[in-house]
């Protein structure tokens, strides 16, 4: 499966994705994964950025609130349609484009700094993925994503729960072999049941990679690792949302920076 077949499913599950999210069932988003992503974001006031993968815009629109002069591609034209109608509802300057992450329609060196919100492991070709943001980005400029964390999120995973039902373990098994494509199909935990009788189930393929290849890839991109963070869910976030609490055991997600040298 290439990246052109893999956007074929996104498409697909943009009207359903869009409505959930929007109504807020996307959980490990709005409670863990996006406020731990942009608490790690250098200042992006007065920057050019480009979010790769945008999806409906929700973190592109974030981004842009923070002052940035925001960019965004997604290979889904639904996805598109949705993120360009919410700019003309409330206009933040935003220029989204239908484009895939492994053919950046901008020259090089367009951008002070490049995002990626869960969207990398969603597309096969990863190391091509890796240069094309890279090049994209200005002498020093930044490259910040997110990711399902390696480790964790595996060929095999079980979560294993207490009487209560509380996640106690994480059961993993094998992480050397590389999904290519192998399509799994869920809709958010959260999802009350009339949505779930209403709406088709996502369908997902899987591009699993190790945690060495991730890293290589960055290094072999051209750009300098600066750090890596494994966001865990606060007190206060587990109070506001207690699905997230499983969420304490191991780390779902994985957020990596990297500079292009100057």
């Amino acid at each position: 499966m290439d990246h052109t077949e893999a956007g074929r499913f996104w498409d697909g599950n943009a009207d359903a994705w869009t409505e959930l999210a929007r109504a807020g069932y996307d959980v490990y988003r709005d409670h863990l994964n996006t406020p731990a992503f942009l608490g790690w974001l250098p200042d992006v006031g007065g920057l050019s950025g480009l979010d790769v993968g945008c999806g409906e815009g929700h973190n592109t629109r974030l981004l842009a609130r923070r002052g940035a002069r925001m960019a965004a591609v997604d290979i889904s034209e639904k996805f598109i349609g949705y993120a360009r109608r919410a700019e003309a509802a409330e206009p933040l300057g935003v220029d989204y484009r239908v484009a895939s992450a492994v053919e950046l329609p901008f020259a090089d060196g367009t951008f002070d700094f490049a995002t990626a919100f869960m969207s990398f492991m969603d597309i096969p070709e990863t190391d091509r993925v890796l240069a094309e943001a890279a090049r994209v980005l200005k002498p020093g400029g930044f490259l910040q994503f997110s990711i399902c964390h390696p480790c964790f999120d595996t060929p095999h995973r079980r979560n294993l729960r207490d009487g209560s039902g509380v996640t106690y373990a994480i059961e993993v098994g094998g992480y050397f072999r590389e999904l290519d494509g192998e399509v799994s199909e869920w809709l958010f935990g959260e999802a009350p049941a009339e949505a779930r009788s209403r709406l088709p189930k996502f369908r997902v393929p899987r591009f699993t990679r190790t945690l060495s290849h991730w890293i290589n890839a960055v290094l072999a991109a051209g750009l300098r690792l600066e750090g890596l963070s494994e966001p865990a869910p606060t007190d206060e976030a587990v109070r506001a949302c207690p699905a997230i609490r499983d969420a304490h055991v191991v780390s779902y997600f994985l957020h990596v920076r990297a500079r292009k040298e100057g």
